[in-house]
């Protein structure tokens, strides 16, 4: 019996899918089995024998097969927990118990079960889209931790469904139910009656009073006669039933598995949905005249919350005068006559709050747009304009400016134009002639005599259609351009200056008059530099007063661009010249600008260099050369200043920099330089270095692998008693790349010691066995850089019995192998901080002392 084989419940859906009873066999033990519930029961004889949670449902038969009786069903944790035991004939335990845990396997045998057998809701319309206004719920008695519980909802229909353009949408996990894009436009409620504040719903004497306000009655029927009134009454008394008259029914479906498996069960339920009438929509832009005559507060329009106990409150935007108000039933009042050129729109913001002020309703906005009447008067600007006395027929001699502040666009506003009266009349009453739609004025007749009349003043009637003004306009006959401007001199003569003189300095006064009308624009004269100035380095401004013209410095000048100035000045009319008269002689002058030359320093052709030197350049080599010119062509030296190190000379001659010294850029890696450069010659000296001759170099050394790592120390000790391993620290004075990380490494293998990394700059020596007495060893690190340049270098090791304190002790003049200075203090200083523990601490220090002595 102890060789049985134990057969697990999975063979009853195992056989199904093509798995043999021999796959299932094994030797006896503690097992843990899954089994799908509802697996159908097999019978069996009995032999061997099961206790524990059977529920009656579980055997086990002769031959150590494991069956159902009943079928087995999935619940939260549950499992059956069953002792199998092997029996002999006799009846006595050969072999077990064993424990089996049968672990229950759901499968997807529960529909969805919904929360409600119908769910029934409202909607107002206008209402936006996306916003959830009901949920449906549904459960799935399944293990919630597997698809088979695990829900999706959907519509499956809509009734009724115009145009087949589904008006709700549902969200497939929560089940929240919301309104389309195409719902929130096309969603309408059923007319119904409106109450006011303080209005009964359904009560006669208010349904009597709608009806007055609604209905005009055509005859002398009473009104319990009147089949519209009980119409009313009996549909405002009866509450909706959404079960037996929706405005809307959804068919909703669960689905499990997570929806859309062919295998998946599922459920529907009915939604039933009607649109409540939104009563708080804006009534739209409202238009009112101006100036309106009437009866004040006007009434505008009325709003409706859809809270008949709704308190309604109006709040501006502009901080100006506000002329509306609202009652308590939403009627809305203008309190005065509105100008429209005082304020054109103005934006009246609704509230809908309840006693307490918290807002019942989304903020209501209504534009109130005042509408132009025509009420104001042309105004006219001063208007005063110039005609020469030989100006051609037609011409225009200017615009006379009016305006109506009445709405620009519209008859209010549009002007015409007629001219009343000519004051002089002569020569003739009509010189002159306005068009009607523009105001533009023309000249109408010749003969204009400036010295018969200087001034005309016109008299214009401009009117909107309703009213009129009377508008005037100066005409200035202004003399014709027949005379040329003429120069006090033909000649200016010479006239020398700097030639480092400053910009803005005068050089000299040059004036020409002309004899026509003065104060116009044929007498203004305007002077030019028509030669001799090919740089534009001078220029002339004239003053209106005197009529002078300064000549000036405008740019910079420079002796060797341009020693001699021999200027031609030319004196103009900003008006034209008439016919025949040409400019001559007369309006023309000379002048001779003579520069006089200063002894400029030299300049460099740059005055900041930046030069990049690898440290490692040949002695010897050129750097670079300094470039600098004098403006007087005189010879120039250089000189430098600030190599501190001595590594660098500099050809006075040619400026050719070079080096004399191996640099090192571990010692410094900017060398910054001035050079300065000076004239030469028999009464020339050398200039005091100045900003405008002297140039700044930067040479930057760049790094090469010119160093190796070193060992921060090349000596240290072990102690035996715990082997603590060394830290061995290496620096390298060179740059990114040529330095850390490092490598260290042993140069050949040994049997003693080993090296570990640390990080970058640092590793650790390690001794591999304890020696069998105390030893010195010399260990040849090898060192390498991040380039691979690196030495091997000698590394000393005290390997010994120490102290309390941790230190190597050393018999007085008994040992080969010596600590430095440094190493000794450092023991002491470790030794005589536990001075007062023992006696034998104390001889040890005088032990240290004599060691001290001897070394």
């Amino acid at each position: 019996m102890r060789g049985a084989h134990l057969l697990h419940l999975t063979l009853l859906v195992s056989i199904a899918h093509g798995i043999g009873l021999e796959d299932k066999k094994g030797p006896l033990g503690n097992l843990v089995l899954d089994v799908p519930e509802a697996t159908p029961a097999l019978f069996l004889s009995e032999t061997y024998h099961v206790s524990g949670e059977t529920e009656g449902k579980i055997s086990i038969s002769s031959d150590g097969w494991l069956f159902l009786e009943q079928p087995l069903e999935w619940s939260h944790d549950k499992n059956h927990h069953l002792d199998i035991e092997a029996w002999s004939a006799d009846g006595e335990t050969v072999d077990g118990p064993y424990s089996v845990v049968l672990q229950v396997v759901d499968v997807n045998n529960n529909h969805p079960v919904f929360s409600e057998s119908q769910y029934s809701g409202h909607v107002r319309e206008h209402s936006p889209a996306g916003v959830p206004f009901l949920q449906v719920s549904a459960t799935d008695a399944d293990d919630p931790n597997t698809l088979n519980a695990q829900l999706r909802f959907s519509i499956v229909n809509q009734i009724p469904n115009p145009g087949n353009g589904f008006y709700f949408g549902i969200d497939p996990d929560s089940g929240d139910i919301f309104i389309t894009e195409e719902g929130a436009e096309f969603l309408r409620a059923r007319p119904s009656v409106t109450y006011s504040r303080g209005e009964v719903r359904g009560s006669p004497d208010v349904l009597k009073k709608k009806f007055e306000d609604y209905c005009i009655p055509r005859n002398n029927i009473p009104l319990e006669n009147n089949p519209f009134y009980t119409c009313i009454e009996r549909a405002e008394r009866r509450e909706v039933n959404l079960l037996q008259d929706p405005d809307y029914a959804l068919v909703v479906r669960a689905e499990d598995l997570g929806g859309g498996a062919p295998n998946a069960l599922s459920s529907t339920t009915r939604v039933n949905i009607a649109i409540v009438q939104n009563l708080w929509v804006s009534p739209g832009s409202i238009t009112i005249r101006e100036n309106l005559e009437g009866e004040y507060p006007m009434y505008l329009t009325t709003v409706h919350a859809n809270d008949p106990t709704a308190l309604y409150k109006l709040v501006q935007k502009e901080r100006l005068s506000f002329p509306f108000t609202i009652s308590v039933d939403g009627k809305i009042y203008v309190t005065a006559p509105l100008d429209r050129e005082e304020k054109e729109m103005y934006t009246l913001v609704v509230l809908a709050e309840d006693e307490q002020g918290v807002e019942l309703e989304k903020p209501m906005e209504i534009h109130v747009q005042v509408d132009d009447v025509n009420d104001n008067r042309p105004v006219c600007d001063e208007a005063v304009f110039e005609v020469q006395e030989n100006e051609p027929i037609g011409n225009q001699i200017g615009v006379l400016r009016a305006y109506d502040s009445d709405k620009e666009g519209t008859l209010n506003s549009f002007l015409g134009y007629t001219l009343l009266r000519q004051k002089p009349t002569k020569p003739f009453d009509r010189m002159f002639t306005i068009d009607q739609a523009n105001g533009e004025i023309k000249l109408a007749n010749k003969n204009l005599q400036r010295k018969e009349v200087s001034q005309y003043e016109l008299t214009f009637n401009v009117t909107d259609g309703v009213y009129t003004t009377e508008c005037k306009a100066i005409i200035k006959v202004i003399d014709i351009n027949n005379e040329i401007p003429v120069f006090e001199k033909k000649e200016y003569g010479t006239h020398s200056v700097p030639e480092l003189a400053e910009v803005g300095t005068t050089l000299l006064t040059i004036k020409a008059t002309d004899a026509d009308d003065p104060g116009t624009g044929s007498s203004r004269v305007e002077y030019h530099i028509t030669a001799g100035d090919q740089h534009n380095l001078l220029a002339i401004e004239v003053d209106e007063n005197t009529g002078e013209g300064r000549v000036y410095i405008a740019r910079p000048l420079d002796y060797e661009l341009q020693s001699i100035f021999s200027l031609q000045i030319d004196a103009r009319n900003p008006e034209p010249l008439i016919e025949g008269v040409e400019y001559n002689e007369n309006a023309t002058t000379f002048v001779v600008i003579q520069l006089l030359d200063v002894d400029e320093p030299p300049v460099f052709e740059v005055e900041t260099l930046n030069v990049n030197v690898p440290e490692n350049i040949t002695v010897g080599t050129v750097i670079m050369t300094a470039e600098a010119k004098d403006p007087e062509g005189k010879t120039i030296k250089f000189k430098m200043e600030g190599d501190e190190h001595n590594w660098l000379e500099l050809d006075a001659d040619s400026g050719e920099l070079k080096t004399k010294a191996a640099l090192d850029r571990e010692t410094v890696e900017q060398i910054s330089l001035i050079i300065i450069a000076y004239e030469t010659g028999e009464k020339s000296t050398e200039l005091q270095c100045s900003e405008s001759l002297q140039m700044l170099v930067d040479i930057q050394l760049l790094d090469v692998n010119d160093n190796h790592p070193k060992l921060q120390k090349t000596q240290g000790f072990i102690c035996v008693q715990d082997m603590t391993p060394l830290t061995l620290t290496a620096v390298d004075k060179d740059a990114d790349p040529y330095g850390e990380p490092f490598t260290f490494s042993i140069n050949r293998k040994s049997p003693n010691f080993e090296i570990k990394p640390i990080d970058g700059t640092s590793a650790q020596l390690i001794l591999k066995k304890k020696p069998s007495s105390d030893l010195n060893a010399t260990v040849p690190i090898n060192i390498k850089d991040n380039a691979g340049m690196g030495i091997t270098q000698k590394f000393d090791v005290r390997i010994c019995n120490c102290t309390k304190l941790g230190y190597c002790y050393i018999e007085p003049g008994a040992h080969s192998w010596k600590l430095g200075m440094s190493g000794t203090i450092g023991i002491l200083a470790g030794t005589f901080g536990f001075i007062s523990k023992t006696d034998s601490l104390k001889s040890l220090i005088r032990l240290k002392r004599k060691t001290i002595q001897t070394n």
